[in-house]
């Protein structure tokens, strides 16, 4: 990845994560509350989970702490990669939570956030891109910023498919109509996985379909030689798409 950024990126990161926040909040508050009991299209999750759970995204946020000088930051990979082995802790966390604030979720999320956007306000203070200490480890800033970006993207497309709130065809197209779903926002996290993928793999792809891509990469969609074939082509027309079995998913 580019880390560390300059004062400048970080600031234009900061600006897309509250924008696709504001888009996703808004979003929201359309929801009618019986939805949030509904099954989402992540197993075991219902939609009042996944609510919660951006939430909690955002709290990791809160938590991130300044570090002393020479701490070694991991890659995004590195920190993105310790999902997977996580996944029953999140998902029994996610489930506390959401139990917790059932009788008004979205207050509850909105404090977090707030308490997110003002640590990173603090933690800016200290250089353009710091080393800052996240729950799963030493990261820079602008990559902990990413990993916010990815999870309100991943999870606002969960939750579309999820209901009907997004309109026919939302799901493929965000930007239009009620999505919830930043189109910049969407852009740069398809470019951040890729990003990641090239470089565990070495290959020269392209984003062929931007959705479609992060929904590969972050193991909602099969990977099948459709599937890889609708959201990646290959850089050079001579070339053929890699097997990208041991590569995914990245989240």
């Amino acid at each position: 990845m580019g880390a560390p950024y300059d004062a400048t990126e970080v600031a234009a990161l900061e600006d897309l994560l509250r924008r696709q926040w504001l888009r996703l909040r808004t979003w929201l508050g359309e929801l009618d509350d019986a939805a949030t009991t509904e099954p989402s299209v992540l197993d075991g999750w219902t939609v009042g989970d996944l609510v919660a759970h951006l939430g909690r995204a955002m709290d990791a946020l809160a938590a991130v702490q300044p570090t002393p000088e020479g701490t070694v930051p991991l890659s995004l990979a590195e920190y993105l990669g310790g999902y997977a082995r996580s996944a029953d802790e999140i998902a029994q966390t996610t489930r506390e939570l959401a139990a917790q604030i059932a009788q008004d979720p979205l207050t509850a999320v909105d404090r977090r956030v707030e308490a997110a956007f003002a640590q990173l306000t603090a933690l800016r203070e200290a250089g353009p891109d710091p080393v800052v200490q996240a729950r799963r480890g030493p990261i820079h800033l602008s990559e902990m910023l990413l990993s916010r970006l990815l999870e309100l993207v991943v999870h606002a497309d969960d939750l579309v498919r999820s209901t009907t709130l997004g309109g026919e065809g939302a799901d493929d197209e965000p930007g239009r109509g009620t999505s919830p779903l930043d189109p910049d926002a969407v852009h740069v996290s398809a470019r951040t996985l890729l990003e990641i993928a090239v470089d565990r793999g070495g290959w020269s792809l392209e984003v062929a379909d931007e959705m479609a891509w992060v929904r590969l990469a972050s193991g909602r969609t099969d990977l099948t030689p459709d599937t890889a074939a609708r959201a990646l082509r290959p850089t050079y027309t001579s070339d053929s798409l890699p097997d990208l079995g041991t590569a995914l998913p990245l989240l």
